[in-house]
């Protein structure tokens, strides 16, 4: 029968006739095995190690050059896949397939917005290096020292020893404030002395008392001033600086001068005087069934 498919029609009698059969195949086969291995090959041993200079030359973190690294190896191998495709005919194939890639890119995209800008803002954390590993660091709801930097999440431990994972999103989108991020740091005390005590005097014993302390600096010197005239108390802010600071440092160092403060004008009997009311009114009392009222303001002592 003339329409049979044969044996013979498709295994071949000899070599010589099975190269002339094949010989399409096997030269697209080799032109993209050669097409996509000089791409892809030069891709790694050039534009990879100018990706690493240029990140290092940055100052980049670690993390953003593994990661510059990554991205680029990735997009060297899809252009070396893709160039190979293009020389052996299989161009509209690649098209089909970046189109559909696109597709699922964009719907990846907006599944994982949240996860992306988290990760975003981890790149953006990494670079600008608002805080750093060891950093003592406070945000809108929380405070602690931070422990590790991931392009995700930013770890911190907080002052309880309770690890919180804050997204970096939270981070790089809100203020955070890093007192540790200078060689020294200034606090502020407001003491309160009574309206009667000598004002000269109570900053007097305030800066005695703050040269005294540990870890107050002398240069910038401490100073106090005068800052309001509350309800019961003059108050007198303290200013001084800690070098080096850490929070056990500044806790320790404001704590053992406010005690030293304390007992200083106890001693010298400048009064720090703490909030009272006075309550006036009347005052009624049931007495057999009849109230009788009297005004405590007129009572006899």
């Amino acid at each position: 029968m003339s329409g049979t498919l044969q044996l013979g029609d498709v295994v071949p009698d000899s070599l010589g006739e099975a190269v002339a059969m094949y010989e399409g195949v096997i030269g697209a086969a080799l032109t993209f095995l050669a097409a996509f291995l000089v791409v892809y090959l030069l891709g790694r041993l050039v534009l990879v190690p100018l990706t690493r200079r240029a990140m290092v030359a940055r100052d980049f973190n670690e993390s953003i050059r593994c990661l510059a690294e990554s991205v680029v190896g990735a997009l060297v191998f899809f252009f070396a896949l893709a160039v190979a495709f293009a020389l052996v005919g299989f161009g509209n194939f690649l098209a089909a397939f970046a189109t559909l890639g696109g597709a699922l890119a964009l719907a990846l995209g907006f599944a994982a917005q949240d996860l992306l800008g988290n990760f975003v803002a981890g790149i953006f954390i990494l670079k600008d290096r608002p805080f750093e590993i060891g950093d003592w660091i406070e945000w809108e709801n929380g405070s602690g020292r931070v422990e590790d930097i991931d392009l995700r999440v930013t770890r911190v431990r907080t002052f309880d020893n309770e690890r919180i994972t804050v997204p970096n999103g939270e981070l790089a989108n809100n203020a955070v404030t890093n007192p540790v991020a200078y060689d020294k740091l200034r606090q502020k005390f407001v003491f309160g002395i009574g309206y009667d005590d000598d004002i000269d005097r109570a900053k007097a014993v305030i800066l005695e008392e703050a040269g005294r302390t540990p870890g107050i600096m002398d240069d910038p010197a401490p100073d106090v001033r005068v800052t309001e005239l509350g309800d019961s108390a003059v108050g007198l802010q303290t200013r001084f600086w800690i070098e080096n600071p850490s929070r056990a440092d500044f806790v320790a160092v404001r704590s053992n001068l406010v005690q030293s403060v304390k007992e200083r004008c106890d001693a010298e009997a400048i009064d720090m005087p703490y909030p009272y009311r006075e309550l006036v009114g009347d005052l009624a009392v049931d007495l057999d069934g009849e109230l009788a009222t009297r005004d405590p303001t007129t009572a006899d002592d």
